[in-house]
């Protein structure tokens, strides 16, 4: 077959996919009708999991071309796509621009979603609490660092709840307009990043160089555009948007780097089968008090993923997740038993089990 012939055919197929996309997006403004006379939420991340997962596996018994990361790509894009079409609603998250936070938003709702860079997690808090965006994105944990302690404050204080979860691999860039990195006279970066990356300055001898901790990695990579005698460990998208050329990538020390972070809102998501809850845990001080409480869990042969100790206004709190949605007969024995000492902060599909 000539080229010609088979860009004849992908033309084809381009024009049948834009009228099956048009079709699509019509019965999505039908429902996004249908949903403001019920109020019901428009983003449903059970829902959009469940289409994935069955287009996944209808990819594999179709021996598709497609990625299970591709087919992530595409259509989670389209998703956005057709929440902004149904209703714009703006997504608040830890910024700046070009900030992992940001990258994770993106992650879960597309590039074509209406953002809102809020410079502290409580912020981020409030402008979902006050309705200045529908969805907010906040830390939670990092492999390295652990707990978010301002996130967990935050979501004792704030009526709002957890409705997804995402995980992303933390990598860092080293950046700078200079020629040579022996004449850099200053670094800049986030605080905990200096850490993350020690043994990469240290190798390259730059223990000595001036660091300096900035708000976020992005702001670094601004400061860094401004001074060739500068560098920047920030993430690759902020050195990009910033026009500052990369150096070395991935300098991190842990390769396996990752943080985890929760979408926020003020809707509850309905059972998807594979769904974990998140709980803020405040027990009498009394001996046994604990371990009478996780008994609860395995009697009921429900799976604990994570118990953290946490101080919040000088009280000592356990934050604890479970797999199961707070709806399941399971699980609702024990949170009502101890509906007093616990505080459900969102039952969402479950991404993964641990950072």
């Amino acid at each position: 077959m000539r080229l010609d012939d088979l860009r004849d055919k992908i033309d084809h197929i381009d024009s049948t996919l834009l009228k099956l996309y048009n079709r699509r997006m019509d019965l999505v403004h039908q429902v996004g009708k249908l949903k403001q006379t019920t109020g019901a939420p428009i983003y449903r991340p059970e829902r959009e999991k469940d289409i994935l997962n069955r287009l996944k596996k209808e990819n594999q018994k179709m021996g598709g071309k497609l990625t299970d990361a591709a087919i992530d790509a595409l259509f989670l894009e389209m998703f956005a796509v057709s929440r902004n079409l149904e209703l714009p609603e703006g997504v608040a998250y830890l910024g700046p621009e070009a900030s992992f936070t940001h990258q994770a938003a993106e992650n879960k709702f597309g590039s074509m979603s209406e953002y809102l860079p809020i410079s502290s997690i409580e912020g981020v808090f409030r402008a979902v609490q006050k309705g200045t965006a529908k969805f907010g994105v906040v830390p939670i944990e990092n492999s390295s660092n652990g707990i978010v302690s301002d996130t967990i404050n935050c979501l004792d204080t704030y009526n709002l709840k957890i409705i997804a979860e995402e995980m992303i691999d933390v990598h860092f860039a080293f950046a700078t307009l200079g020629e040579s990195y022996h004449k850099i006279t200053k670094i800049y970066s986030k605080d905990i990043a200096f850490g993350q990356c020690r043994k990469f300055l240290q190798d390259l001898g730059l223990e000595s160089v001036e660091l300096v901790p900035v708000e976020s990695t992005a702001k670094a990579a601004r400061l860094a555009s401004e001074d060739e005698n500068s560098a920047a460990l920030c993430p690759s998208i902020a050195a990009k948007l910033y026009h500052i050329p990369i150096r070395f990538e991935n300098v991190e020390d842990n390769a396996n780097n990752r943080t985890r972070f929760f979408v926020i809102s003020d809707f509850e998501n309905a059972i998807s089968g594979n769904d974990k809850t998140s709980m803020l845990v405040r027990l009498t001080n009394t001996p046994g008090a604990l371990v009478n409480f996780l008994n609860h869990f395995e009697e009921a042969k429900v799976n604990l993923t994570k118990i953290k100790s946490h101080i919040v206004g000088g009280e000592s709190i356990f934050f604890i997740e479970c797999h199961g949605h707070k709806e399941s007969d399971l699980l609702k024995t024990i949170l009502q038993k101890y509906q007093n000492e616990i505080k459900v902060l969102g039952s969402y599909v479950k991404e993964t089990d641990d950072v």
